[in-house]
Formats: C-alpha cells, sequence, structure tokens
C-alpha cells in the first residue's frame, strides 16, 4: 500500500468511519420505518407513497438554497448540525412507541424533518470532500465512501428486518438514530482547518442559485447525467414505495425474511463498490457513465416477475443487479462532477444535481402510491422497471459517448495530511 492512499489520510478516515456507522444506520431505518407503517400502522398503498416522498420532499422544497449557504459557510459545522438533528427526531419514533402514542402521521412528521437534515448534510458533505483530499483523489474518495454505503445496503436491511421482528420495528429505529449521533462524535475529530468561504459578492439568493442552475445546465454532460439519474430516481421510487407491500403482501413475507431479501439484492451494491475503480480503468471513467446503465437497467424487468416461493430469487436478483449499477454509476457521476465544477461553485452544483435528481424521488413516491392503489402492487412494478430501462437514453445523446476519461481540470490547493 503506497504512502498516497487515503489508507493513510487520517481525517478522511475519520470521515469514512462516520459515514459507515450513519449508512448504516439510514438502511435500517429504510427498512424498518416501512415495515412499521405496513405491518404496526397498516398502511394503505397510498399512505406507503406519502411515507416514501417525506423521505425525500426535502431536496425539492429546500436543495437550491442549501447550496447558497454551503457555499457561504465552512461545511462541516453544517454537517455536525445535520447528524445531531437527526439522531433527536428519529429518537421520537421509540419513544412514542414505548409511551403507546405512536401513529402514522409522527413519523410522516419525522421523516420529513429528517429529509431536510439530510439535505443538509449531503449537500455539505459532496462539497467538503474535494477541499479535505483534494480533486486528484476524488476517485479513491468517492470508491472507498461508495463501498461503506453497499457495507450498510447488504447489512443495514437484514439487520433491521431481523430487529423489527425481535424487539419492534419502532424500537428497531433507535439503531438509526444512535448512527447518526456516532456519526456526529466521529466528524469533531477533524481537525483539519476549511478553505475559507468565497463570500457571496453581495448577490442575492436567487441570483446564486441561478449560477448553480446555470452551471448544471450548461455543461452538456452533466445536464445529461442530471436527467438520466432524475428519471432513474422516479421510476425507482415508484419501486421503493410499493416494495414493502410487495414483498410483506404478494410474496407473503416476514420481516426478517423481508430484511433478507433486501440484503441478499444488496450484494450487488457492495460488489458495485469494489470493482468501481478497475471498471472505470477498464472502460474509461467517462465511459462508465453511460456504458453501465445502458447495460444493466433493463435488467430490473425481472423484478415484477417474482412469486412467493423459489420465484423470488428474481426479485433477488433484478434488485442485486440494479444495485450493481447504480453503485459503479454513483461513483463515477459523482466524481466527474466534483472534478470539473469550480470550488467556488460546488455547493450550489451539488444542491442543484441533488434538487433536480432527488426532488423526482417524492413525486415518485406519490405516483407509486397512487398507482398501487388504483392498478396493484405487482403493476405498479411493471410500469416502473419499464421506464426504468429507459432512463439512459439521455446519456447515449450526450458527449459523454465519445469520451472515454474526465476532461482535464487545474488542481486547487489541499490543507495538508495529519
Amino acid at each position: 500500500m503506497y504512502r498516497e492512499s487515503l489508507w493513510f489520510h487520517q481525517e478522511f478516515r475519520q470521515l469514512w468511519a462516520g459515514q459507515t456507522v450513519s449508512q448504516f444506520g439510514t438502511y435500517v431505518g429504510q427498512t424498518v420505518l416501512p415495515l412499521l407503517a405496513a405491518t404496526t400502522l397498516k398502511a394503505s398503498p397510498f399512505q406507503m407513497g406519502v411515507l416514501t416522498a417525506a423521505g425525500t420532499a426535502a431536496f425539492l422544497l429546500i436543495g437550491l438554497p442549501t447550496g447558497v449557504l454551503v457555499d457561504r459557510v465552512r461545511r462541516k459545522p453544517v454537517m455536525l448540525t445535520a447528524d445531531f438533528t437527526r439522531a433527536a427526531l428519529l429518537l421520537t419514533v421509540p419513544l412514542a412507541a414505548w409511551a403507546d402514542v405512536l401513529t402514522l402521521t409522527q413519523l410522516i412528521v419525522v421523516a420529513l424533518l429528517a429529509s431536510a437534515a439530510t439535505v443538509l448534510f449531503d449537500v455539505a458533505y459532496q462539497s467538503y470532500l474535494p477541499s479535505l483530499v483534494g480533486r486528484a483523489q476524488l476517485m479513491e474518495g468517492n470508491t472507498r465512501l461508495q463501498s461503506s454505503l453497499s457495507a450498510a445496503e447488504v447489512t443495514g436491511p437484514g439487520v433491521g428486518g431481523g430487529l423489527a421482528q425481535l424487539v419492534g420495528g419502532a424500537t428497531a429505529v433507535l439503531t438509526t438514530s444512535v448512527s447518526y449521533l456516532i456519526s456526529g462524535l466521529l466528524l469533531l475529530r477533524i481537525r483539519t482547518p476549511e478553505p475559507k468561504p468565497m463570500g457571496h459578492d453581495g448577490n442575492r439568493v436567487r441570483t446564486q442559485m441561478k449560477e448553480g442552475m446555470g452551471f448544471v445546465l450548461g455543461e452538456k454532460s452533466l445536464r445529461a447525467i442530471t436527467i438520466s439519474t432524475a428519471l432513474s430516481n422516479l421510476a425507482i421510487t415508484v419501486l421503493l414505495s410499493m416494495q414493502i407491500l410487495f414483498l410483506t403482501r404478494d410474496l407473503g413475507l416476514t420481516p426478517g425474511a423481508v430484511g433478507a431479501v433486501l440484503a441478499l439484492s444488496s450484494v450487488g451494491g457492495l460488489l458495485g463498490a469494489l470493482t468501481a475503480g478497475r471498471c472505470a480503468k477498464w472502460i474509461g471513467p467517462a465511459r462508465a457513465i453511460w456504458l453501465i446503465p445502458l447495460v444493466i437497467s433493463p435488467v430490473a424487468l425481472v423484478v415484477p416477475l417474482a412469486e412467493p416461493g423459489r420465484l423470488t430469487v428474481l426479485c433477488v436478483l433484478g434488485l442485486a443487479l440494479r444495485a450493481y449499477g447504480t453503485t459503479v454509476f454513483n461513483v463515477v457521476n459523482v466524481s466527474y462532477r466534483q472534478a470539473i465544477c469550480p470550488r467556488r461553485l460546488l455547493g450550489r452544483v451539488n444542491a442543484t444535481v441533488r434538487f433536480i435528481t432527488w426532488g423526482a424521488m417524492p413525486v415518485g413516491g406519490l405516483l407509486g402510491g397512487v398507482l398501487g392503489g388504483w392498478i396493484g402492487v405487482r403493476a405498479t412494478l411493471w410500469v416502473s422497471c419499464s421506464a426504468l430501462a429507459l432512463t439512459p437514453l439521455p446519456l447515449l445523446l450526450s458527449p459523454l459517448r465519445t469520451l472515454r476519461e474526465f476532461p482535464a481540470v487545474q488542481e486547487e490547493e489541499v490543507p495538508s495530511r495529519s
């Protein structure tokens, strides 16, 4: 292992450890909250759609101004505030359950407010990484962070499903709350000073938001990536809004079995994280952005073919291959964005991309709930997976098709390592 590896970057290891713990808690929560709603609180398909939408609604509501905020202030305090806020919000769920006053309305409100804190954290975090490790090591940094996310995708659902069956869904939410607390405490140990914010030159918030939006929509490849990702997220969230109902009611699985299916499905994401760097070197990072979705997206069409018993494996297979493609795509497309964007615009550009791509998710959640109640859960999955197969089209029409490597950029100074 050579000395320049991020393995030897003490401050990055703190960030990485915090993200590993919080991502694990996040995936426990993403399994437990819908299970709690579907089984204990007997939510309808539409109510499940509303809960799914609430979990990402803040990206649509506050995504753009958050980018302006992140470009005006240091990023680490924003991340700390978000972590401790999420820890407190999630703690109210088991407390309400123990007092026998938990309602679906509370779950939705907690999901909505926690999503606002997640907006703050995610935009600040993606803007913080380049100043911590430097642009030359963004691919390695994003690969390591994505590996942790993928490992959490594998372990979190299984642990969440098991905990829900053993101690109840509400008590299992405590795991998610504690994970955000630990993440915040690890962030406090990062001592590397951040570069001074570049200020806002007296410009209004709306003017600065337009500058970020202009960069995203004006760079042809980044625009295509953003549109394709938004369409993919829309289709995936339609599927996710019905996923727990499909597994528990159509396939007849217990909470523990649901966790096992989701954990096995997430192995594809872990493999994607472990091979993303090599895959990008083999076919070229720019080429991987469009080629991987083109090959993998149509495979999701096997998910609605699943039936109780042995054919449940079709659901696992389709979700696992989708997770593999999504993970490789995320590593290379986030690295592309961080590589081409000026540091002074990074917060606004990240926020704009999140606003567009994640803003599609609450729409997908509500659409999934409406379709689930109208045409049924399985038919809704057919609509979602068919749409997902078409989402690489904007990438095929972009300049990315003619590129193998990312455009060359000028390296910015970063703080020395500890």
